[in-house]
């Protein structure tokens, strides 16, 4: 089971920081207080880990530059609020990591495109290539245009769905909470504070009670419920304070900070069940011996050059069976190419893509990170 020893080891983040502490509770964005987090986040960067931040915030801000007290409830006036907010908020966060010689990206999601699986690919493949860069991508859920339907109701979701989108290691959420407690410590002090367990742990449905406040939208219970979401592709997710000035560099050094909740598989065997889960097959390629061999003995990604037939009908992001030449099935996964682009690159090497199509999206048919072997 992972645990703070090994979090020093982690590569791959997500942090998210909610609207309390980015906003002086309202009063609009508080500066001061980025500049330790953006110090913190940047030491890490810089040292070679890969990060994503997910900031809170836009509608707060939007809220003080406007001048309104209270939260708006009508939808129209939550996108506008969004609309306002989103530019000093993302203006601010770059100002901060331009002081430490860090670019970053905006990059605003809703719950569509996560649930599609050819904007799935879309986002993965350019946040994975933001990281690639050096680049830190601030998400933030796509509020102006975001319905009923399509809202992530909270930043704790969204940063659960990125972490199983980039495969991250770790997930932390910060709020103004010390963790997660065995009772509620604004009204019983002598609660004492969770330290490590499992997500799958019975008490963290009893005690994961209490509502976000008048700014955000979320409380423990949707940092429960993404910390099981994130488990779900073997990421652990530690809840803690934001407030501290030195949180996430005692958290990186794997000093006793927050709650700890940590998945019941390990990452490589939770991904792939999480995967197998969104599994209905569109379509089917029959693979030549090299290629099949290549899936099943070496876990390699699917290269089109050993691909020999292409059947069915199949959009990008879409799950489509590898069979091996007499037909036996070896692994299905989320292909890079629709049916008509894959047929026109089947047994060709990834170099000639740009010639055949005349541009490439990614040089793998399907990623191994999106192939589950049957």
């Amino acid at each position: 089971m992972p645990n703070r020893q090994r979090i020093p080891q982690t590569r791959r983040w997500v942090v998210k920081i909610g609207s309390a502490l980015l906003t002086r509770d309202g009063a609009g964005l508080d500066i001061e207080v980025l500049e330790p987090w953006v110090a913190q986040l940047a030491a890490r960067r810089l040292a070679g880990h890969d990060l994503v931040l997910v900031s809170s915030g836009a509608v707060a801000q939007g809220m003080a530059r406007m001048g309104w007290s209270r939260r708006p409830r009508a939808l129209h006036e939550l996108q506008a609020a969004a609309a306002i907010g989103q530019m000093g908020l993302i203006r601010a966060w770059e100002a901060c990591f331009a002081r430490h010689g860090l670019h970053t990206a905006q990059v605003l999601l809703t719950r569509d495109d996560l649930a599609n699986r050819e904007r799935y690919l879309n986002a993965r493949s350019t946040l994975r290539t933001l990281l690639a860069l050096g680049v830190v991508p601030v998400v933030n859920e796509n509020d102006t245009v975001a319905t009923d339907e399509l809202r992530f109701g909270d930043n704790d979701t969204l940063a659960a769905l990125v972490a199983n989108l980039i495969e991250a290691e770790l997930l932390v959420l910060l709020t103004d909470q010390d963790g997660l407690f065995e009772a509620d410590p604004r009204t019983h002090p002598e609660a004492r504070l969770i330290t490590e367990t499992r997500v799958d742990d019975n008490r963290l449905d009893a005690v994961a009670g209490g509502s976000g406040g008048g700014l955000g939208s979320g409380g423990m219970v949707t940092k429960v419920r993404a910390a099981r979401l994130a488990a779900r592709s073997g990421c652990t997710t530690l809840i803690a304070s934001g407030r501290a000035a030195d949180g996430l560099a005692r958290l990186g050094q794997g000093e006793p900070v927050g709650t700890l909740l940590s998945p019941v598989q390990e990452p490589q065997a939770a991904r792939k069940q999480w995967l197998a889960g969104h599994l209905r097959v569109s379509g089917r390629l029959v693979l030549d011996a090299g290629a099949a061999r290549a899936l099943r003995e070496q876990g390699r990604s699917l290269l089109a050059v050993g691909v020999k037939a292409v059947r069915g009908q199949f959009k990008r992001g879409e799950v489509v069976a590898c069979v091996d030449e007499q037909g036996q099935e070896i692994a299905r996964g989320l292909v890079n190419y629709d049916v008509q682009e894959t047929l026109r690159i089947q047994g060709q090497p990834s170099a000639a893509f740009v010639d055949i199509l005349g541009y490439i999206d990614d040089e793998e048919l399907i990623h191994r990170d999106n192939l589950v072997l049957l």
